[in-house]
């Protein structure tokens, strides 16, 4: 059984509402959930619930039963693991609009890792039942997870390069570029909600190095510090810009 189905190690509360940000509408907003038909969103939406995790709650446990995909409509959620010295290192992060956990149903595994909400988050929880049904007859389903596998490799492959050889200004905005990707956000979406101290906390910087590196990267015009987050005016310059 799950972390959070069993409630063992976490204690997401289960809602559902029919206001604009409903599970309903979350989906029906997602990639994946618009190219569904009438009959596979009839199968789909009744299956999939909501849930809310206070700060520092588990969404997921590492060595638990994979029984859900996850799917953030709020809040942000980071995927680490926990190494023998205590040492916690961060992995990936969820934001609204991202989803996770495709990797690990695809096995029918344990997670790997836990994800932590780091503030209050809202999650949509689509059974596994449900995501391996939808493996099976939908194809742009399946197109769709290809797109996110493929983007979640190129994520951590310029994540693992940047911690190795870039400069903070290059992990931080490699850190925001894999954000950015996985949120498989709208071409006008350019807002990343997440503040200076979480983007440090992915990167693996200081406070201190962090706020140097987001200056660096604004007057590169690379990023625009906004009191709800940080905007990404051109994500292929950016891109260009790790690439360098």
């Amino acid at each position: 059984m799950s972390a959070w189905a069993s409630g063992r190690n976490s204690s997401g509360r289960l809602w559902t509402d029919a206001g604009a940000d409903s599970v309903a509408s979350f989906v029906d907003r997602s990639p994946w959930g618009r190219c569904l038909s009438g009959f596979e969103r009839g199968r789909v939406l009744p299956a999939v619930r909501g849930a809310t995790f206070e700060k520092g709650e588990a969404i997921v446990r590492n060595g638990f039963a994979a029984e859900h995909w996850v799917g953030v409509i709020e809040g942000l959620g980071a995927q680490s693991v926990t190494l023998a010295n205590g040492q916690v290192m961060h992995l990936s992060a969820g934001l609204e609009g991202s989803w996770f956990g495709e990797g690990t149903l695809i096995r029918r595994g344990r997670w790997a890792y836990d994800a932590i909400a780091i503030r209050r988050t809202r999650v949509a929880l689509v059974p596994a039942a449900t995501f391996h049904w939808l493996r099976e007859t939908s194809l742009p389903f399946n197109h769709y997870l290809q797109v996110l596998l493929n983007d979640r490799l190129a994520s951590f492959t310029s994540l693992a390069v940047n911690s190795r050889t870039g400069t903070a200004a290059d992990r931080v905005a490699g850190t925001l570029w894999h954000l950015f990707r996985l949120k498989h956000a709208e071409p006008h979406d350019r807002l990343v909600r997440i503040s200076q101290a979480e983007v440090g906390m992915l990167a693996g910087l200081s406070r201190q190095r962090t706020n140097e590196a987001l200056n660096e990267l604004r007057e590169r015009r690379l990023v625009i510090l906004h009191r709800l987050g940080i905007a990404v005016p051109d994500m292929n310059a950016l891109h260009a810009a790790l690439l360098r």
